[in-house]
């Protein structure tokens, strides 16, 4: 490989992290779905039910559908009355006390609306890799209780109703949804319900003089459909604690009393069977996403035709109740049967006499069966019968692509195969022992998803392997050309040779003919080159190490330097695993920040006496920084703190337009330069008109939270004049482009002032303040590194230096880090010229990547989707559309990155680095964080460990896809800056070092570590 210059190292960066990425999709959450399969249905004289009526509440909690609350219905509002707590679904109620069986339904991560109704009415749990598709369209068609229905009526969700008919039989399914602009958050979402409810009224009413639908009405199998998206709308928008959340439950169970009073008469017959539950749940935050428990337990509730009746206890608690989440629902006296969500679709199959769905991995509740011990078992072992076939038919794929394929242990002999099984308990049948052929048929279900597991984790070992030899890869790789490129000025030959040239090519074909002959996807292939090239390259360029490592270390390998290194490598190591630890503990930057407000102590007190005003700030914004991180990531929308922060960066703006002459000129240290300074009056204009815009963004924002609040919806011309200020915020700021004020203060103000009424639009309560405490941090944190480099530079040796003149194979440079830091001071004047890396730029790096977590984690977690609120995106969008509203929060998330990236290139340029060297070390070291978090990743245990494990992941791997952006970024925000003080700073540092470029002959002397 020819030596890469900086777009070729960064193109290699991102293409590798973001192939990388969906290594965890192949190795951990494999598509369950196969097809191929035969179907399977209960061989009966009559079905339980003649048809099926699902009820599906989006985003109802389950203890809100069974809690007692004061009447929160707008009529009722104030009334003595109303204040007495009372069920607020009584006919859902009643059907828990006297018609049916009821339950938790608890489902799976991401919960999401399109991932919990497909386990709902399909029976699997589907890929997360789906969420590309936004949670609506199929990546992959499956079947579903809809598909096996003779005729399936929907209403609802344009979000959720298409995927199922898409994906199903042609003509089979109708799906009558809304238009998407009824999704309005800034209305009243009971409508949502009502327009479902008055549809399905209008359906039953046209049958009355419609004989060709009357017809297909009374078809058996047939299904109902209603999806009601009020509850998840009115909870994002109000809360699920909410009197608007908590009504638009009695509006629900209202609706649905009507709907099963109109299709119990118009059929007349008892055989109809209801099913209500929910696809999610909801946070107290009015998110969901994450595996929070608010979030994973939905109600489950069913009756009529085929459901069993309560089972009540006459004294004491029933069985269901131990875990006390129902202890104030007044239901303890009824048994509560839990359920898996994917279970609901098996029971729905069932009770309408469908083929259970073929992708399905759901086990038929027998406890919500009317049905005997006969029946229970034979249908038992005809859902085990669908649940094996899955597995029959994905282990043929897996012996067709494998060179050697190792059976699932559980079926490996004959007296253990799946068929023995089966003949077994079909016999028991026989004998009439149902209990045991029940407990069979649990065991060989549980068995067979066990077997599924293997087969889905077959390759997982190798593929690890595989995965681990490319990161290490990377990062030796991304070492190595940092040390050739800014250590080593590019000077050090590859050194190839036909043999390794020949053992990586054989490794590569020996990969690539495995892969070939397994027909492994496109996508291992990928993973297969990247660790072959890597370590090749690493072993080509071998030599730069060796020479590296002389150049950083020196010849001088006393004990004690050994040690002082070794220490170093210690804490650089510790501090990386904190930041790992720190996505599961917040408050570890905390203990950080307090620590870094006490770094500059270090240098001694000349130096904290010489910069008292910048160590003094800096200590301060650290202090601010660690109380963010201690606040609950979990915010309620606080209208006052919004416009405290406003108010800040307002005052900044201001400050910074009266007094701009003097903090600019401050920065120079003579009068005369004083004197000559000169402020361009239309860049003033401009600044001003920035200060304007946050001024204006306050006053927007306010009206907007107020009018919210006031539950009077977005007036037009406030969201009008919003989506104004955002657009004129980051368009005005380059009319500075016309007569520009290079000076890099100035080119922070501005950068400072377009981003704030962005923070200011799209905050809920303290992100305002975070932003100015943050960007304080960033400007401080540049100048002390700066004023750090300078002081130990012209810092004169303590003890007695000795010059010595040697040839360049003789010279110990840096000895052992200062001489490289010293090194072409006097080259900064030339742009072309950059100084080379030493060890003290490795803690430069290690604050960056500290500060890009930072920026991540202060103002929430990003981690949980649950951290994400659409209060904000809702002063611009009111109208759910996540793609749109997704868009805004991640234009306030990257925000802090732009920030931080502007400062670290002005830091680069102060110090005389090359541009890309320090992105580069950091794109190296952060990938320590991402092997962590690759066999953090988990598949199985609570559904908060998968949720979280998986965002974890993916985000300290785009954190160098990150990195490598920002460095453009950078080079955008900060292109042509000047520093006045720069000449000062020559006179202070005194006369120049040798450049390295022309070799390493020179002096040096008294060498310090800034370690």
């Amino acid at each position: 490989m020819a030596r890469l210059g900086r777009l070729g190292f960064l193109a290699i960066a991102v293409v590798f992290h973001l192939v990388y990425i969906f290594s965890i999709f192949d190795i951990y959450f494999v598509s369950p779905i196969v097809s191929g399969m035969r179907e399977f249905s209960i061989d009966a004289p009559e079905a339980p039910a003649k048809r099926l009526v699902l009820y599906v509440g989006d985003g109802l909690r389950a203890d809100k559908a069974f809690q007692s609350f004061p009447d929160p219905s707008p009529k009722n509002n104030g009334t003595t009355e109303a204040q007495i707590p009372r069920p607020l679904a009584p006919f859902l109620r009643s059907r828990v006390l006297d018609h049916g069986t009821f339950g938790v339904s608890h489902t799976r991560v991401p919960t999401e609306s399109r991932p919990g109704h497909v386990a709902l009415i399909a029976g699997l749990y589907e890929d997360v890799s789906a969420v590309m598709t936004g949670w609506k369209l199929n990546p992959v068609n499956f079947d579903s209780v809809f598909n096996q229905s003779s005729h399936t009526w929907s209403w609802g969700s344009p979000d959720i109703l298409p995927m199922f008919k898409e994906g199903g039989v042609p003509g089979r399914i109708d799906a009558d949804t809304y238009a998407a602009e009824a999704e309005d958050f800034s209305k009243d979402a009971t409508e949502l319900d009502i327009w479902v409810f008055d549809k399905v009224k209008e359906l039953f009413q046209q049958a009355r003089y419609n004989a060709t639908l009357d017809t297909a009405l009374r078809q058996e199998k047939v299904v109902f459909f209603l999806h009601l998206l009020g509850l998840d709308t009115t909870g994002h928008s109000y809360r699920p604690y909410s009197r608007e959340y908590l009504h638009n439950i009695q509006v629900v169970d209202q609706g649905v009393q009507e709907i099963t009073k109109l299709i119990d008469e118009f059929y007349a017959d008892d055989k109809t069977a209801y099913v209500f539950t929910a696809d999610h749940g909801m946070s107290d935050w009015g998110s969901h996403g994450d595996g929070h428990p608010d979030n994973t337990r939905t109600p489950l509730i069913a009756w009529g035709s085929g459901v069993a009746a309560p089972t009540k206890s006459s004294n004491g608690t029933a069985i269901g109740h131990e875990d006390g989440f129902s202890s104030d629902w007044g239901l303890d006296h009824i048994a509560r049967h839990d359920v898996d969500q994917a279970d609901v679709a098996a029971l729905m199959a069932y009770l309408a006499g469908l083929a259970f769905p073929v992708n399905s991995v759901g086990e038929l509740p027998l406890k919500y069966l009317n049905a005997d011990a006969k029946g229970k078992a034979e249908a038992l072992l005809v859902n085990t019968r669908e649940i094996l076939e899955m597995y029959r038919v994905k282990e043929e794929q897996k012996r067709a692509t494998v060179l050697r394929y190792k059976p699932f242990s559980s079926f490996a002999t004959e007296e253990r195969s799946p068929d023995h099984r089966i003949d077994h308990i079909s016999q028991l049948i026989k004998s009439q022992k149902f209990n045991q052929a029940i407990e069979e048929s649990q065991t060989l279900l549980k068995l067979t998803l066990d077997g599924l597991r293997y087969l889905q984790t077959y390759d997982w070992l190798f593929l690890r392997a595989l995965v681990t030899a490319g990161y290490f890869g990377w990062i030796a790789f991304a070492l190595t050309t940092v040390i050739d490129l800014h250590v080593l000025d590019g000077q050090t030959e590859d050194s190839r040779t036909i043999t390794s040239t020949m053992f990586f090519s054989s490794a590569l074909v020996a990969l690539y003919s495995l892969l070939f002959v397994q027909s492994s996807s496109w996508n291992y292939y990928a993973y297969a080159i990247f660790p072959v090239a890597f370590w090749e390259e690493v072993w080509a360029r071998r030599s730069a190490l060796v020479k590296g490592k002389e150049v950083l270390f020196g010849k001088d390998t006393s004990s004690q330097k050994i040690l002082g290194f070794g220490f170093n490598l210690l804490v650089f190591l510790g501090l990386l695993e904190a930041l790992v630890q720190s996505y599961h503990v917040r408050e570890i930057y905390s203990i950080c920040y307090i620590l870094a407000a006490a770094w500059p102590a270090s240098y001694g007190m000349d130096f904290l006496t010489q910069y008292v005003v910048l160590i003094a700030t800096w200590a301060t914004s650290c202090i601010l920084m660690s109380l963010f991180t201690l606040l609950p990531a979990i915010k309620t929308e606080d209208l006052s703190l919004i416009l405290v922060g406003g108010g800040l960066m307002l005052a900044v703006g201001v400050l910074y337009l009266l007094y701009e002459k003097s903090i600019i000129v401050q920065t120079n240290h003579t009068e005369e330069e004083l004197a000559s300074a000169s402020v361009d009056s239309l860049s003033r204009m401009i600044l001003g008109g920035q200060v304007g815009l946050v001024a204006l963004a306050m006053l927007v924002t306010r009206s907007s939270v107020l009018s919210l609040q006031a539950r009077k919806g977005l007036p037009l011309g406030t969201q009008v004049v919003g989506w104004l200020v955002l657009i004129a915020s980051l368009t005005v700021p380059f009319l500075h482009g016309m007569q520009p004020n290079n000076h890099y203060l100035h080119r922070l103000m501005v950068l400072f002032l377009s981003f704030a009424p962005i923070f200011i639009i799209l905050t809920i309560s303290y992100e305002g303040l975070f932003y100015f405490a943050f960007f304080t941090t960033l400007v401080s944190w540049v100048r002390l590194e700066h004023r750090i480099y300078t002081h130990v530079n012209s810092t004169p040796p303590t003890t007695t230096t000795t010059t010595t003149t040697t040839t360049t194979t003789e010279l110990n440079p840096l000895a052992p880090a200062l001489a490289t830091a010293k090194a072409r001071l006097t080259s900064l004047s030339t742009p072309a010229s950059y100084r080379r890396l030493s060890l003290a730029d490795a803690r430069i790096a290690l604050f960056f990547l500290f500060l890009l977590q930072s920026g991540f984690f202060s103002t929430g977690n990003i981690a949980s989707i649950s951290s994400f609120s659409l209060d904000a995106v809702n002063r611009l969008i009111p109208v759910f559309d996540p793609f749109s509203q997704g868009a805004l929060l991640l234009l306030k998330l990257m925000i802090p990155f732009a920030c931080i990236s502007a400062n670290l290139g002005i830091l680069n340029r102060r110090l005389g680095v090359a541009p890309t060297a320090l992105f580069m070390v950091v794109m190296a070291i952060s990938d320590v964080m991402t092997l962590n978090f690759f066999y953090m990743v988990r598949d199985e245990g609570s559904w908060l460990d998968i949720g979280t494990s998986i965002s974890h992941f993916v985000i300290a791997s785009l954190l160098c896809v990150f990195v490598a952006g920002l460095e453009f970024v950078s080079e955008a925000l900060v292109s042509g800056v000047e520093f006045g003080d720069e000449e000062q700073e020559r006179k202070t540092t005194g006369k120049a070092f040798t450049d390295e470029k022309k070799g390493v002959n020179g002096k040096v002397e008294n060498g310090k570590t800034l370690m």
